[in-house]
């Protein structure tokens, strides 16, 4: 892609960002913090896309102040024995120790920016717990897991009622423009520009319909998104994920991970994604989850997307959650998010006829579980004996197609009752370099966020996004206001758009 050796460029500045969520601002804050001018782009109207929708949890352990609070011990091996389990086959090895081992100093720097978290414990499982609670259980304390670490809740949450992700991105762009960081919105990047020597030198861009080009004399940090936006892209490397619900701002579209690879960028985990199944936490882990054979597939009171992950790619979702009334009335009613049984039934046969499953085969796991429930022990799924308790007729089953209703956003939408994103992305090192395809770190070029591989193998757990984003943002932002390009800029005005 390079030509000349000219340096005609529209903009200049040390470190360009692209993208301006929670990696965005981490990374532009780390690298204003220096003293470099940073320049970032983002084509939204504003900041915070998909980590301002989010709820807010920021995955954090190894002894936190916020656990110390609530009464738990931790430590970052104990930390990382889970994440290593949790976040499955192909989970980074060399990142999840270094996250793990940072996370009390990743802590401190969140609270330092301004980030407020309250010392208390949500103590259930939930999406998003209804109240302030600072933390939360997000399947630490569920088998497979209390087998291969010491159990401890890591879900730290910013201190609000409800979604916490605004409240994040308002700290973190307040904090990395207070450094001195500018940003310009509606502007997209939409192209990367290399130097002679073959490192990235600067972008093309358009904002308001005029193209223009930006020389970054230091180094580009994509922090643009997935690409569950992009449905070529899914059809093309994670086909599961097609026709269900986006979570996203709509600006997934996977457009960083293309314009890297253009340049010989290496990817990694393309396949994969999260699934948020449209089920309540607490009406799960208080009945059984079956599938379309009538049968329990996962544990019911673990971290609920491990449940959704469980649901598409091994069950079609082809799902239902079996209660009896004591189950539902035990959920306080806005707690259940306007979600009604489908069915209900005297006995769990005739239940199982109205979902058409096997004969006789919801009667057997329902027989199978009351026994095992009144003696306080799950052989099968190793639920906590907390949850434990033999279901009473009459019984009703949960539709997970139907969909939920969150307080105050109007009536619920069916459809497959999964909501996804992905999680593969640009192949990165520990400081957010971008390697090429040769295994080499392509100059000049850094990536965080979802645009990346990060912790990720074929598992997630809630707030490892954020707290990998923010984390390997600000790595990814000192990194590239160190960097220094040893070659002249190429002139855009000779690279074929």
């Amino acid at each position: 892609m390079n030509t000349s050796e000219s340096a005609h460029y529209d903009l200049e500045t040390d470190v360009l960002v692209a993208g301006y969520g929670c990696a965005g601002a981490a990374a532009a804050f780390e690298a204003a913090a220096t003293g470099v001018e940073v320049l970032i782009l983002d084509k939204a109207g504003g900041p915070g896309g998909a980590s301002a929708m989010s709820g807010g949890e920021i995955y954090l352990g190894g002894g936190t102040p916020i656990q110390r609070a609530c009464g738990f011990d931790d430590s970052p091996e104990q930390m990382a024995a889970f994440l290593r389990a949790a976040l499955g086959p192909g989970a980074d090895e060399q990142k999840i120790t270094l996250y793990s081992n940072d996370s009390v100093e990743h802590f401190h720097w969140l609270v330092e920016r301004g980030v407020p978290f309250t010392p208390s414990l949500w103590d259930a499982p939930a999406w998003v717990p209804p109240t302030d609670d600072g933390l939360m259980w997000l399947g630490e304390n569920s088998w497979p897991f209390t087998e291969l670490a010491t159990p401890a809740p890591r879900g730290h949450r910013p201190t609000a009622a409800d979604f916490g992700g605004k409240l994040l991105i308002d700290v973190l762009v307040s904090a990395a423009e207070t450094a001195g960081a500018t940003a310009r919105y509606d502007t997209a990047v939409t192209s990367l520009i290399t130097a002679a020597d073959g490192s990235v030198a600067g972008v093309r861009a358009r904002g308001y319909g005029q193209e223009f080009t930006v020389h970054a004399r230091r180094g580009i940090i994509l922090t643009t998104g997935g690409f569950v936006d992009n449905d070529h892209m899914l059809a093309a490397h994670a086909p599961r994920l097609l026709g269900h619900t986006k979570v996203s701002a709509g600006t997934d579209d996977g457009s960083g991970i293309r314009m890297a690879q253009a340049i010989g960028a290496a990817v990694r985990h393309m396949s994969t994604g999260q699934v948020g199944v449209a089920l309540v936490p607490g009406l799960a882990a208080r009945g059984l989850v079956v599938n379309g054979h009538g049968r329990r597939f996962v544990t019911e009171d673990t971290y609920p997307g491990r449940i959704g992950q469980a649901a598409l790619f091994g069950q079609d979702m082809n799902i239902w959650v079996i209660l009896d009334e004591q189950a539902y009335e035990d959920v306080p009613e806005p707690q259940r998010w306007g979600v009604r049984p489908a069915h209900v039934a005297e006995t769990a046969d005739e239940l199982g006829d109205l979902l058409g499953l096997p004969a006789g085969a919801l009667e057997a796991t329902v027989a199978r579980y009351n026994r095992f429930a009144a003696r306080g022990a799950d052989p099968d799924f190793h639920k906590s004996p907390r949850w434990l308790r033999p279901l009473t007729a009459p019984l009703a089953a949960v539709d997970i197609k139907a969909g939920v209703r969150p307080p105050g956003q109007g009536a619920a939408r069916p459809g497959t009752g999964a909501s996804v994103f992905t999680l593969g992305g640009l192949h990165t090192t520990v400081d957010g370099e971008v390697l090429h395809l040769d295994g080499t770190p392509i100059p000049g070029l850094y990536a965080a966020g979802r645009a990346a591989a990060g912790l990720h193998g074929e598992g997630y757990i809630s707030g490892t996004s954020l707290g990998d984003g923010t984390y390997f943002g600000r790595r990814a932002g000192a990194a590239a206001a160190r960097f220094r390009s040893s070659g002249l800029a190429t002139d855009p005005a000779d690279i074929p758009a």
